[in-house]
This record gives C-alpha cells, structure tokens and sequence, in this order.
C-alpha cells in the first residue's frame, strides 16, 4: 500500500489512461498523490517535463518519488490482455542499432512487487512510434528480449535519473502481440496529441483492428483504474 508521503506523483497519459488513474483514485479516502497527464511520446515528454510547475514543486521534496502508470503493448505471448506489469528496467534502441538501458528504482518497484504479487516483473522497450504489427512486435520480443512496449517510458526514467528522482512503473497490457492494431502513427502530434479526426478516419478504414484496439484499451483501464484504487487504499 502506498500513500502522497510515499509517492508524491502519478504520472499517466494525457486522456482515457489519466482519467482511469483518477477514478481510482477517488475511491480512496484521505491524502493521495498528485495525478499528472503527460502527453504520449519521448520528445513531448521531455519538453514537457522540462516546463511542469507541478514537477519542480515535486523536485523539492527531500526524497521525490513518481509513479509512471499506464497501459502498454505486449511483445511475447505470455502477457495478455489484462495483465498488470511491473517495469524493472525500460531499453531504447538508437537508429544506429546501439541499445540503451535505464533501471527503474529497485526498491520501490520491490515495494511494486509486494504490493501486486500478481503482477510479472518485465524489461520494457520504448518506441518513438507505434508498433501496430503483430509481426514487428514478435520480432522486436526476440531481437531485444523485451516483454511489453509503450511510448514514454525510457524518456521519463531517463529524465528524472538526472534529477535524482525515485521512478517507479506499472502499466497494464491492453494489447497482445498475437493480432494487428490500427496504424494510427499519421495522427500523432508532435506535441504528443492525438488529432480526432485524421485518428476517426484511420480507425474506420481498419474497422476489425480498430475494434481490437478499443477493447483492449477498455479491458486495460479497467484493470488500470483498479490498480491504482488498490496500490493506495489503505
């Protein structure tokens, strides 16, 4: 069980995931941590980071700790649709080939562990894009040993490294590596947005992946909202 004297933010994704994370957190009586949206991608996250008030506020606490949470992808068969992960360490692979590594705090993704023991404790890769084929995620499973991927998390862990930060991560798979998602990579921003419209209009050419899509992501924020009523109820 956490509280705001252990964890003194939650960093979640701009949209559906924040507004699950809160939900959960409304269910908790007493004092809980900041929620902060932050927008999807590496390069918008660190501009982002860079400029949050809220942040430097954390940054004087005298020992800062943050909670990335959010969904992920799947890159191995083991972890479904549902399934509830603990980051050890988050890999970025430059264009050169050369592979990058940061580790999340072993103790607090220790307390992670304890506090959600059935949840698996994995290495996750961090894309500048998404990774919509089911063929590119396997591969990418197998070449990098990796187990989920997501959008952010190498730049936050990188980011709060230098700032001597306690990051810690759990995210829920809300997509297998078995199925193809929609290629929704045209309509993110730089900013790290999304745009409506061009995301309505590739949605309905993918009609069957865009489904699959958006079951996964209503199974994973399920599960995301009930994490994070559970982790600090007391």
């Amino acid at each position: 069980m956490f509280h705001s004297t252990t964890i003194q933010a939650i960093l979640v994704c701009q949209g559906a995931e924040y507004q699950a994370a809160c939900r959960g957190l409304s269910r908790i009586t007493g004092s809980t941590p900041s929620v902060i949206p932050i927008p999807m991608g590496g390069e918008a996250i660190i501009t982002y980071l860079q400029k949050s008030q809220e942040l430097k506020n954390i940054l004087n606490h005298p020992q800062p700790r943050v909670l990335v949470m959010g969904l992920c992808g799947s890159l191995q068969p083991q972890y479904k649709v549902g399934d509830v992960v603990v980051y050890a360490d988050c890999i970025y692979q430059e264009n050169t080939g050369n592979t990058l590594v940061y580790e999340c705090d072993a103790t607090l993704t220790g307390c992670l562990q304890q506090c959600l023991p059935q949840a698996a404790v994995v290495k996750a890769l961090t894309s500048d894009r998404m990774i919509w084929s089911s063929i590119e995620k396997r591969k990418l499973g197998q070449s990098l040993a990796a187990d989920v991927v997501d959008m952010e998390g190498y730049a936050v862990v990188k980011f709060f490294h230098s700032t001597g930060v306690t990051v810690g991560m759990v995210r829920v798979v809300s997509d297998g590596c078995d199925r193809n998602l929609p290629n929704l990579n045209s309509t993110l921003n730089s900013d790290g947005s999304l745009q409506p419209l061009s995301l309505a209009i590739a949605m309905l050419k993918q009609p069957i992946a865009a489904t699959r899509l958006i079951r996964g992501a209503l199974q994973g924020l399920k599960v995301l909202e009930e994490v994070t009523t559970g982790l600090f109820q007391t």
